[in-house]
């Protein structure tokens, strides 16, 4: 054999092996697209709002993927090709790797759909494995349309899934997937992100934070971890908060009460107030976007509720053609909105979306 023949063997060889082994997909390579805020490091990407996803386009007939969680809470929507395949929750051991395999040779897409809240803490993602003889695919073009909430439990779709009436809002009957913020998005093929968390609200929370003071979190846990609002720009902001603040505020022995207002209950214009200066805070992040202040569907819209006029005056205040009102009908039943409840809030919201913005 002489030398040129040797140096031929030896290439084909070497394209041979290249050809037939695993591809790894690092956390930062481009071709992985991400949704919602996402902290992404030099060795990991860290998840913690509802509703963040991880989402890559491959071709071959099998994938694995690797995750560590803070607490073992977080469960994930895992989808192959636009259906939900698993609900799967990731433990904290770092050693948590699930393989997909046995898929037809072809074009696939995988995605993990974050179900729960950062209420249950966060998740490192590690990247991808593609099977041998497979290959990673371009990034989908990102969507026509993007939209952001600020919500609370409702946008969470906290105990969405539990089915007995306990309301139970842990992390196996949370799922974000079927809340109608996540619904309204995937009616209009929209981009979005979830900056929602339980029990929150404008002037008070059932816990030592609001919403002003949380809003511009990249990962959710920290307080120090700022978002860069420059990375991402909506169409359409949807704020969906005050049905906390509607329990709070009637409940002067709460800690979270006596902490934030002492001895006596918020006047109206005080409530009307915050609100104005939050929405007025979105605005100008956002200068461009509409921006829908919703509420509903629990109990702070029942007849009689003064909390839609607060919101409508606030708006009014603002003076601001692309700011609009928009309050869900009460849903009249125990607990919070089930399935089919949050399917209902977002066909309501769909059709004032398609009406006033002509999506």
């Amino acid at each position: 054999m002489n030398y040129k023949h040797l140096i031929l063997c030896i290439t084909l060889a070497v394209a041979g092996f290249s050809c037939s082994a695993q591809i790894t997909v690092k956390a930062n390579d481009p071709h992985i697209q991400y949704m919602g805020r996402v902290d992404l490091q030099d060795t990991a990407a860290v998840l913690s709002w509802s509703g963040t996803t991880v989402k890559i386009n491959f071709e071959g007939t099998g994938i694995n993927y690797k995750m560590r969680d803070e607490r073992g809470d977080n469960f994930y929507n895992i989808l192959l090709d636009g259906k939900i395949i698993k609900k799967e929750q990731v433990t904290t051991d770092g050693k948590f790797e699930h393989e997909i395999t046995g898929l037809n040779a072809g074009k696939h897409t995988l995605e993990l759909f974050k179900r729960t809240e950062w209420a249950m803490g966060k998740t490192w993602f590690y990247g991808f494995t593609i099977d041998k003889g497979g290959k990673v695919l371009p990034a989908t073009p990102a969507h026509k349309h993007k939209i952001e909430y600020f919500g609370d439990s409702i946008s969470c779709g906290y105990a969405a899934e539990d089915s007995t009436g306990q309301d139970r809002g842990t992390a196996p009957y949370e799922d974000g997937y079927i809340s109608y913020a996540t619904l309204t998005a995937r009616h209009f093929n929209a981009d979005f992100h979830n900056t929602s968390k339980s029990g929150i609200g404008i002037t008070v929370s059932w816990f030592p934070l609001i919403m002003p003071e949380m809003y511009d979190r990249l990962d959710a846990t920290d307080s120090t971890s700022k978002w860069n609002f420059s990375k991402y720009t909506p169409d359409l902001v949807v704020i969906n908060l005050f049905q906390n603040d509607s329990w709070i505020v009637e409940k002067p022995n709460n800690p979270q009460f006596k902490a934030r207002f002492g001895t006596t209950k918020p006047k109206p214009e005080f409530i009307i107030n915050a609100y104005r200066n939050f929405v007025a805070t979105v605005r100008s992040k956002y200068p461009k976007a509409h921006i829908i202040c919703i509420l509903g569907s629990m109990d702070a819209t029942q007849t009689g509720s003064p909390w839609p006029g607060y919101i409508q005056k606030a708006v009014d205040g603002l003076n601001d053609k692309n700011i609009y009102t928009h309050f869900i009908l009460y849903k009249n039943t125990p607990g919070h909105p089930n399935v089919k409840e949050q399917q209902a809030m977002a066909d309501d919201l769909e059709a004032f979306v398609a009406k006033n913005m002509n999506w």
